[in-house]
């Protein structure tokens, strides 16, 4: 959703062309998210079946200028005024990973934690790095950089953090007790009662 909206945003600024579009998404994020042509034109399509931008005619270098709708311009307001929903934060990858590997059988899961602690450490060192060679952000461009550089560090060591109390609270527990066998019955259709309690908690209210 987040590439949808920005692109939407950013013609909310004025009429811009597929590519010059990619270049102005490049320019306010840090290229942090590369997007390729084929993605930019597939969204303009999506949002034109759905009456947000509306294609115009093409220039003599037959660049086809895109111009946003009033809807469009209203769905942008909305978007920039409500804040992000992490809707499926237990869904993260790495967590559903360490949450299956400390209960399979026969597992090291220790050994999991240290080289995703490895890998998250080594990915956090180069960002810092990305960082300082950026200098400081003094123009609009460095600035928008810098915030979506300063996002995934703080992503990477709360990562870091979150691996150390991790392996912590797995040590507090034999590895027996941890495992769990194939269940003998037969599974009931339906959430189970406590996760999707416990999930019902996590969603927001309509």
């Amino acid at each position: 959703m987040s590439v949808r909206q920005s692109l939407l945003a950013i013609l909310d600024q004025g009429p811009c062309y597929g590519y010059q579009l990619r270049h102005e998404f490049d320019r306010r994020t840090g290229s942090t998210w590369p997007l390729n042509v084929g993605q930019i034109y597939n969204t303009l399509e999506r949002l034109e079946r759905d009456g947000l931008v509306q294609r115009g005619d093409a220039d003599e270098h037959g660049h086809v200028y895109w111009q946003i709708t009033d809807l469009g311009s209203t769905d942008v307001a909305q978007w920039l005024a409500s804040p992000v929903v992490r809707t499926h934060a237990t869904r993260d990858e790495l967590a559903i990973k360490l949450s299956v590997a400390a209960t399979l059988p026969g597992v090291d899961v220790a050994a999991v934690i240290r080289a995703q602690r490895t890998a998250s450490l080594r990915q956090l060192q180069s960002l810092q790095r990305a960082k300082y060679a950026g200098g400081d952000a003094d123009g609009p461009e460095e600035l928008a950089w810098a915030l979506v550089i300063d996002s995934m560090i703080f992503a990477a060591e709360a990562e870091v953090r979150w691996l150390d109390h991790t392996e912590q609270r797995l040590a507090l527990h034999p590895r027996h007790s941890m495992s769990l066998e194939l269940a003998t019955e037969r599974p009931k259709r339906g959430r189970p009662a406590k996760a999707g309690a416990a999930l019902a908690d996590l969603e927001p209210s309509l």
